[in-house]
């Protein structure tokens, strides 16, 4: 497995999780990973660093996006798609400084781009452009 089937991985258990309220232990088991035999234990390693950073910073994290959203944009209209991957990037962004902000965000738009709406990489890549310049 690769770090892109980790930040899979970590999107589907943020949108899981802010979706139905699955509980953070049942994530981080992976038992609703499909082939799970396929699965390396460092890169569920680095999913579990990313799903359980996010929560634990999910205020944090959902303030800066907010702060970064333009004047017509409410943080309630985000999709959860849009959202998840949002979240599970701007922790890469904030606490992961060893992963270069143009590989979080690269990630992000690949993401968006197989899992969201038609040009939500847009809104994506210009959202996590402006949170990496800034630092915050």
């Amino acid at each position: 497995m690769s770090r892109r089937k980790s930040r899979i991985i970590a999107f589907q258990a943020l949108y899981s999780w802010d979706a139905s309220g699955e509980s953070v232990e049942n994530l981080l088991q992976f038992s609703w990973v499909d082939s799970k035999e396929n699965l390396e234990q460092s890169d569920l390693a680095f999913s579990r660093i990313i799903i359980a950073g996010t929560i634990e910073n999910i205020s944090a994290i959902d303030e800066i996006i907010k702060n970064h959203l333009s004047a017509n944009w409410n943080f309630d209209r985000l999709n959860k798609v849009t959202l998840a991957i949002l979240r599970i990037s701007v922790y890469s962004l904030m606490y992961q400084k060893d992963i270069a902000p143009s590989i979080v965000i690269d990630e992000a738009v690949d993401l968006s781009k197989e899992f969201g709406v038609s040009d939500s990489f847009k809104f994506i890549n210009a959202m996590l452009d402006r949170i990496s310049k800034e630092g915050k």
